[in-house]
């Protein structure tokens, strides 16, 4: 039986190449004489350097770098093979995971470490820089990221700003222009949201990175003044930048790629195309994907959701493992998935799912072998 294992990363707990690992292992503990492909998956958030490391080879070039808080943090960036292209995870820099709960205030995090690693990868000879974007703690429209590409936002005293979404409130211009050399940058991204308004990025991605309804309004108001700053001063940027979509998405960092001349793109269409997954789908009986928390934005633009689709069209089972599943089994089977299984019913306790993520995938894996090999 032809068995393809293409997952997410568990938030919080494991990478989605040691998602995969875990399944593979429990599947043969039953099943061992079954050929398995795997095929790990992200949607530009976290893991996404690790995800395409495989398939692109080149060379992985660390990095220091600073968190959110500006603390210094060790990332990697990833150099194609012809060293044309460079691919950027901003949350290794930027992510919420890097900011404990009592610290998260977006209205002080920053995406400096980001633009760090963009100018790296431009130093590292790229012509292309794609860009990874999801799981920030940041908020500031990529202010703190331009900051360190050399186009600082200054007051109306000509003072640079501090860091932070909050600050923004304050911006006149920029202190110069963003050395990227003539790079092309691209953010990898699912997230369609504007910069601003109800549907922006302060609004929907705000309080789930410490912000109150008054912070909200705050960086709302203070984002729509720095999209201004951002059309007069960089001579590429979108008059309507404000209102793109993907300019929301990762606290506006993808209306700072775009106010730089560059595009969004999927992110899961750009990982499912790199590493050849409708190639895979095409050559399976059976298809297993997961991660940390499946409910009901699993099943708008996800990368189960993707998943789940391929396997649909193909007429093929689908089954999905997760740490948590809130989502009803007719809204999942409508969307292409034939079983649910979780980590927290298997275990029976959510803090043993937590501690515990790689030994319940691979027992449930391995009871799924019992169930579907032939």
């Amino acid at each position: 039986m032809r068995i393809l294992v293409c997952p997410d990363k568990f938030a919080g707990t494991l990478g989605a190449p040691a998602v995969a690992e875990a399944v593979v292992a429990g599947w043969r503990e039953q099943a061992p004489a079954d050929e398995l492909t795997v095929r790990p998956l992200s949607d530009g958030g976290p893991g996404f350097v690790e995800v395409l490391a495989g398939p692109v080879g080149g060379t992985l070039l660390p990095v220091r770098t600073t968190d959110p808080l500006g603390r210094p943090v060790e990332a990697q960036i990833l150099i194609s093979p012809d060293k044309q292209t460079a691919y950027v995870e901003s949350a290794q820099a930027c992510g919420l995971h890097l900011v404990e709960g009592a610290e998260r205030d977006p209205k002080v995090t920053t995406s400096y470490g980001l633009g760090v690693l963009i100018l790296a990868a431009v130093e590292a000879g790229a012509r292309t820089v794609v860009i990874g974007l999801g799981g920030s703690a940041t908020n500031d429209g990529g202010a703190g990221m331009l900051a360190a590409l050399g186009a600082a936002p200054l007051d109306e005293t000509g003072a640079a700003l501090p860091y932070g979404g909050a600050a923004l409130a304050h911006a006149d211009r920029l202190g110069g222009l963003p050395m990227i050399r003539g790079a092309i940058l691209v953010a990898a991204t699912d997230v369609d949201n504007p910069l601003i308004g109800l549907h922006g990025a302060s609004s929907v991605y705000g309080p789930q990175k410490g912000a109150d309804r008054a912070d909200v309004l705050l960086l709302d108001a203070a984002l729509e003044r720095f999209a201004g700053v951002l059309v007069k001063d960089l001579p590429n940027c979108p008059p309507d930048l404000a209102a793109l979509p993907g300019a929301g998405a990762a606290g506006g960092l993808g209306a700072a790629v775009l106010a730089l001349g560059g595009r969004c793109e999927s992110g899961i269409g750009l990982v499912t195309r790199m590493i050849g997954l409708e190639s895979a789908l095409d050559a399976a009986d059976l298809v297993i994907t997961g991660e940390g928390s499946f409910d009901h934005q699993s099943l708008r633009g996800k990368v189960v959701a993707g998943v789940a689709g391929g396997a649909r069209d193909r007429g093929l089972p689908c089954v999905v493992l997760a740490g948590r599943v809130s989502t009803g089994r007719r809204e999942a089977a409508n969307a292409g998935v034939t079983e649910t299984y979780s980590l927290v019913e298997h275990f029976g306790d959510e803090a043993e799912a937590m501690a515990r993520p790689a030994d319940g995938l691979r027992e449930l894996a391995s009871r799924l072998a019992r169930q579907w090999s032939r």
